[in-house]
């Protein structure tokens, strides 16, 4: 906006209104008087640029943008505490009783014992915030002696920890708004609170499935995959409590009563015969190549909560295996042992199964 407005711009419109008889020249006694001048405002033009990209949502960031979306009542979500569950056994390898408020270490992440589930086995919250308490899996470590413990192992995501949330999410969320009214109840109320819950990703929501009064929501965690029983539970609890349904004691208004549950996963094995460049082998490029299947897995889930029902597509699964380096060429690519895409239900996403390359 204020791009011409540099120093020398202002010096020549200062310049311009004195006299032509005064000695205007750079080093003359008028120069010098209006250069300092001349140069803060230059300044100050900058930063008022700066002040504009602040004040508004499209261009301001980090606190800027967490105040101005506050101004429409949408906030930042805070980085969460993963979930996870613990098995825990004696020497005689029976399930051992851990007790609550135990801390364990394991991939520089401390965790707590929280609940328990089952004989042998408990829930753990990481100690740190953030998508770094779902990486970890393996050998538990005891912070606390535990008389009796001869092993600790770490295992399922029950509830994925998030980050906190980006400026990008947060300007598609505040620009939501303007688009579509959130009020008592109605899809965009529904999607708005839900996705905002600890570990959960995605959601659609199904209106009148089962007569009037019922929603159906199911869910993506926020690792776009299929969400762990417990998440479903937890999100269940915070929506519509069974045992209290439709009496407007969790999210959902009074009088609707909600069912949650979590999308299917589709298990999709995927079958080719690739040539590689010189020195390449299957081998060499087999987690690459799996790697780009399961992003573009990610992908399509990441769009389902907007999507009637995806499509996975054997032209999508070539193009990304053909941008793996090392890899010239695809043949013979099947998908669940056919050559047709795959049309999957409106609660259902791919998961990767078994990926073969049919010339090893």
């Amino acid at each position: 906006m204020y791009e011409n407005m540099t120093f020398e711009n202002i010096m020549d419109r200062c310049l311009s209104r004195v006299s032509d008889s005064v000695d205007k020249r750079e080093g003359s006694v008028i120069y010098d008087a209006i250069a300092p001048a001349a140069a803060e405002l230059a300044i100050m033009y900058i930063e008022l640029g700066t002040i504009m990209d602040r004040a508004f949502p499209d261009t301001a960031a980090d606190v800027d943008l967490t105040k101005k979306a506050q101004e429409r009542g949408v906030f930042r979500q805070p980085a969460t505490f993963a979930v996870r569950k613990g098995y825990f056994e004696n020497a005689q390898g029976g399930g051992f009783e851990v007790p609550i408020g135990t801390r364990f270490s394991g991939g520089d992440i401390n965790y707590t014992v929280t609940e328990r589930i089952a004989a042998g086995q408990f829930k753990l919250t990481a100690e740190t915030a953030g998508t770094v308490g779902n990486v970890y899996f393996g050998t538990l470590f005891p912070i606390d002696f535990v008389d009796g413990l001869a092993s600790a192992t770490l295992a399922d995501v029950l509830i994925p920890g998030e980050d906190e949330e980006s400026d990008d999410s947060l300007r598609e969320r505040y620009f939501a708004t303007l688009k579509s009214q959130a009020f008592g109840g109605n899809i965009a109320d529904y999607k708005k609170k839900v996705e905002l819950l600890q570990g959960v990703g995605a959601v659609k929501v199904i209106p009148v499935w089962n007569g009037g009064g019922t929603v159906k929501i199911i869910l993506l965690d926020s690792e776009w995959g299929v969400p762990s029983s417990e998440l479903v539970e937890s999100v269940q609890a915070d929506i519509d409590p069974v045992g209290h349904q439709g009496e407007g004691l969790g999210i959902a208004p009074i009088g609707h009563v909600v069912t949650v549950s979590g999308v299917t996963g589709v298990t999709i094995d995927v079958s080719f015969t690739l040539t590689f460049a010189s020195g390449v082998t299957w081998e060499s490029v087999q987690t690459e190549v799996q790697a780009a299947i399961q992003n573009y897995f990610e992908d399509l889930a990441k769009v389902w909560a907007d999507s009637e029902s995806l499509i996975v597509r054997v032209s999508q699964i070539e193009t990304k295996i053909l941008n793996v380096e090392g890899v010239i060429d695809i043949t013979g690519t099947t998908i669940n042992g056919g050559t047709a895409n795959i049309s999957l239900d409106a609660d259902s996403i791919p998961v990767l199964g078994v990926v073969t390359n049919g010339a090893s």
